[in-house]
This record gives C-alpha cells, sequence and structure tokens, in this order.
C-alpha cells in the first residue's frame, strides 16, 4: 500500500513539472529578448570622448602644427593638399546635423577613409584609433571612397583629347625611346578574403582571392584608363577582350588620332598600346616578339617595348607603396573593393599631380 501512495505521489509531482516547463519557457524567452531589446548606454563612454582623445582630434591635430613630416607619414600628402581634397569633396559626404547627435564631420570622414588606405588595416582598429564604431567605419569608408573617385576623376583621369594623347606620345618617345606609343597596360591582382558563395571565380593562379584590376598607364606613371572588378581567375588577355577600353578602341570612341610620324621620318604609324606576352598583338596593341633565338632588330624592339612597359608596373608599385591597403587580403566586398581600388587609382594621379616628391 505504501508503495502504490509513493508511486501515485511521483506521478503527480512529474505532472506539475510538465505543467511549469512551457511557462518557465516561456518567462526565459521573454527575458532574453528584454535583454536583447534593452541598450546599457545610449553612446558608450569610450565612444563618448572621441572628440578629445580620437585620433583625428588629438594625435592629427598636433601633428599639423608641429611636423609636418609626421603628417605626410600618415596621410601620403600634405596639410595644404589634404584641405584641398577636402574642399572638393566635402560636399558629397556631409551629413545633415538632427536632433539626436552631431554627425561625424566631413574633415574626419576623410581622416578615417585615407587611415583606412594607407595602413590597410581592419575596419575594427581603424574605429578604435578614431573612437568610433566599426559599423560607423565601415559606412563611412565606402561612401567616401566613391565620393572622391567621382569628384576627382573628371579632372584627373578624363578620356584623353587629341591634344592630350599626342602629350602622352610625345613623353613616351622623349623618357622611354619609344615612339607612336599612347600607353602601356596590364593587369593587376588585388588580394580578398574568400568571396562568400563565390566557388572559384576569384580563385587566381597564384592560389588566391582575387578580383583584377586593369590598367592603362602613361609615360609619368599617371593612370589614363582602369577598369576593376573581373574575377581572379581570367587572364590578362581574356580581362582585356572584356575590358571597356578594348570595346572603346574598337568603336573609336577616345579621340585617339589614327596615325603618326616616326620621329624623324616621313612614315606615318598607327598610335599603340604596348602590353607583354599575355596581350592579343593588335593593330593598336604591340606585345614583344616570341621566341629566344632573336636578331639584332627584334632584340632591340623588345628591349625597349619592356623598358617602356614597365612605366604601368611602377605605377601599380608606387599606389601599393602609398596606399598599403593594397598588401593584404582586403576584408571587404568584392563590390565595395571596387570602390576601394577605384578611389586609390584617382588619389595617385592627384597626388602625382600635387605632390609627386612623397
Amino acid at each position: 500500500m505504501t508503495c502504490f501512495c509513493n508511486q501515485n505521489a511521483r506521478l503527480v509531482v512529474a505532472a506539475q513539472r510538465r505543467k511549469r516547463t512551457p511557462n518557465a519557457c516561456m518567462f526565459l524567452i521573454l527575458h532574453l529578448k528584454t535583454c536583447k531589446s534593452s541598450r546599457s548606454y545610449w553612446v558608450h563612454p569610450i565612444l563618448e570622448k572621441r572628440n578629445q582623445l580620437g585620433e583625428y582630434h588629438r594625435l592629427l591635430q598636433e601633428m599639423r602644427l608641429e611636423r609636418e613630416t609626421n603628417f605626410i607619414t600618415c596621410f601620403r600628402m600634405t596639410p595644404a593638399v589634404f584641405d584641398e581634397l577636402l574642399n572638393l569633396v566635402a560636399p558629397k559626404i556631409k551629413k545633415v546635423t538632427t536632433n539626436y547627435r552631431k554627425p561625424i564631420s566631413e574633415a574626419e570622414r576623410l581622416a578615417i577613409t585615407l587611415r583606412f588606405l594607407v595602413t590597410g588595416d581592419s575596419y575594427q582598429t581603424i574605429a578604435f584609433s578614431f573612437r568610433t564604431h566599426k559599423s560607423t567605419v565601415s559606412k563611412i569608408i565606402p561612401e567616401v571612397c566613391k565620393a572622391i573617385w567621382k569628384t576627382l576623376q573628371p579632372e584627373h583621369m578624363p578620356t584623353p583629347t587629341k591634344v592630350m594623347w599626342q602629350e602622352i606620345v610625345e613623353d613616351f618617345y622623349k623618357h622611354w625611346n619609344f615612339p607612336n606609343c599612347i600607353g602601356s597596360i596590364d593587369g593587376k591582382h588585388v588580394s580578398l578574403q574568400a568571396p562568400a558563395n563565390s566557388d572559384s571565380l576569384y580563385f587566381n593562379y597564384k592560389r588566391t582571392f582575387s578580383i583584377i584590376l586593369m590598367a592603362l598607364v602613361d609615360a609619368n606613371y599617371k593612370f589614363i584608363y582602369v577598369d576593376v572588378g573581373a574575377y581572379g581567375k581570367q587572364s590578362d588577355g581574356n580581362v582585356f577582350s572584356n575590358y571597356s577600353l578594348y570595346k572603346a578602341l574598337n568603336a573609336d570612341d577616345l579621340n585617339v588620332p589614327e596615325s603618326h610620324y616616326l620621329p624623324g621620318t616621313t612614315t606615318s604609324f598607327p598610335l599603340v598600346l604596348i602590353g607583354d606576352e599575355a596581350f592579343p598583338l593588335k593593330e593598336y596593341l604591340m606585345r614583344p616578339f616570341p621566341g629566344k633565338f632573336l636578331n639584332s632588330e627584334r632584340r632591340v624592339f623588345n628591349y625597349r617595348l619592356s623598358r617602356a612597359r614597365r612605366t604601368v608596373e611602377n605605377a601599380f608599385g608606387i599606389m601599393s607603396s602609398k596606399f598599403r591597403v593594397f598588401r593584404r587580403p582586403l576584408a571587404i566586398k568584392p563590390e565595395r573593393a571596387d570602390e576601394v581600388v577605384k578611389c586609390c587609382t584617382v588619389l595617385h594621379n592627384f597626388l602625382r599631380f600635387h605632390c609627386s616628391y612623397i
């Protein structure tokens, strides 16, 4: 009898527990939702001190007043050039002040973006330095990069006129002893962290993930024309055949003069681009003679072509040394990487114009 009573008691307790379990689960869910929605701070105390202790408001202002060389190291430009760039892009990056909080100034937005390009640091590291949130930095950098490209491109990377093409031809002959050349062309792989759901599209022959920057460069290491975003798995020749420049040349949309006299002669020859062995031979595109056992004339031609073609490689090198964002894989989406790369190319031209000695 005692055993029967104990069994009934256990059944009653078990039933009560089952009845309480759903109520306990609902209470836990509501508690977690409340905890998730509530915020400890409107602005974190560390971020509140941005205007007093952030990198822009403290360190950079000291560098402006004390040593210009430190400012140049930080931004790859003088304070005067920084201010000029700021005046140009400020209307496109200005934010409206609201009743809730004051927006980050245009100067600080530009400083955040330039520090990212110059150092290649992560968004989180940049956010710590400037005492702002990572999500804020992730919005500022693409916006400012896009604004820099749209603002500077019409002046510092326009489609050349016939007069400008003529100047490029003269510079190539003057500096590199190669006549009738309107630019050297090559591609550069820009490393990315593996994009989500991309399979092997961005996986290149170096066994890394990348997008391709295809560029045409003049005799003074300035970019004439760029195209960004081709998948890393493609070859330079394949990218060129889908390149907007290729289509524009075939459609004769670039104001390129049809021909030009070779120096010291009355013989007229077409104006040409120069590239390496990866590019196809065209009437408007010269590449080296193939093979090892060449006669002296062909060896001299290959030497001069390769010497002149190095301007595009040098331009990539100069840009990468100024903007160390190219020294490590970009931890951003490919479409945002396109904006970063285009911004760097036009900034490179801007700096070649204003302070090429840096």
